[in-house]
């Protein structure tokens, strides 16, 4: 006797139904359009205005000041980096008195505008011409660079503070006890434990503090240090082309672009056993 068996075809599943054009949708198209419009607006401008004649009499001289702007930034960020250490452990520390200076420290070159800090050195400090002469620093504050390098130092010092006690805060106690446990000096297992995993932990936040620092090393042009942007600002003085500040819009875009690729090669190279 045969037994016939049916076959049933397999079930595909349901076609998922397509979600109605919401408010949310139409608001993200909006401003994937505008900036679109943006930098066709952009692309246009330096297309319609550029001037070959012009763009390679000053491009070099805006080239120029870029190792300005670099060494200003590097500089800055390694003195910063210096100082923040002890900035950093006065604001863990127990004792009342030195909690509260690296409290009052960070919070003033925090809580203030940078160019306004840049012209209390500039200009305030250049009040006191006489003090400086008669200890031999006039020398350092009278050079507008100088002047933008210990402003920039004592900034960028206070944030990499607060970013240095936060990665050391965010290891876990256990990693103490556990060198506690292995007899190793608090200094030696702060240097060789602790501050390894901090540091990790601080690479990306040190990574956005130095890009913000390319950024913000514009306003030294104000003070005539010619970096790049003075070296724009005095082209344009010169041109009255509004094309030089987008020709140094793009040169910064291209520096941060730059160590932003940079920074991420570091990162995944020193975080590669994190992965394994």
């Amino acid at each position: 006797m045969t037994i016939a068996t049916e076959i049933i075809p397999p079930q595909l599943p349901p076609l998922a139904a397509e979600k109605p054009y919401s408010l949310q949708r139409f608001l993200g198209s909006l401003f994937m359009g505008i900036w679109i419009a943006v930098f066709v607006g952009i692309a246009w401008t330096l297309y319609s205005g550029f001037d070959q004649e012009t763009f390679w009499k000053y491009a070099p001289k805006m080239l120029a000041g870029l190792p300005v702007t670099l060494s200003l930034v590097a500089i800055s960020v390694t003195v910063g980096a210096v100082l923040s250490v002890p900035v950093a452990m006065a604001r863990m520390s127990k004792s009342r008195i030195l909690n509260r200076i690296a409290y009052v420290y960070i919070y003033f070159f925090r809580g203030t505008p940078l160019i306004a800090q840049l012209y209390l050195v500039y200009y305030g400090l250049g009040n006191l011409r006489s003090v400086f002469d008669s200890v031999d620093l006039w020398w350092f504050f009278r050079e507008a660079y100088y002047c933008a390098l210990l402003s920039f130092s004592l900034n960028t010092a206070a944030y990499q503070a607060e970013i240095l006690r936060g990665a050391i805060e965010s290891v876990s106690r256990g990693q103490w006890e556990a060198s506690d446990a292995l007899g190793l000096h608090r200094w030696h297992a702060f240097r060789k434990v602790i501050l390894p995993q901090a540091l990790i932990v601080a690479l990306r936040p040190y990574g956005n503090e130095i890009v913000l620092m390319i950024k913000a090393s514009a306003i030294v042009s104000i003070v005539t240090v010619f970096d790049v942007m003075g070296e724009t600002s005095r082209a344009y003085s010169r041109t009255y082309d509004p094309n030089m500040y987008l020709w140094a819009a793009i040169l910064y875009l291209v520096v941060v672009e730059a160590l932003r690729h940079l920074w991420n090669w570091m990162e995944a190279r020193l975080t590669r056993h994190l992965k394994r």
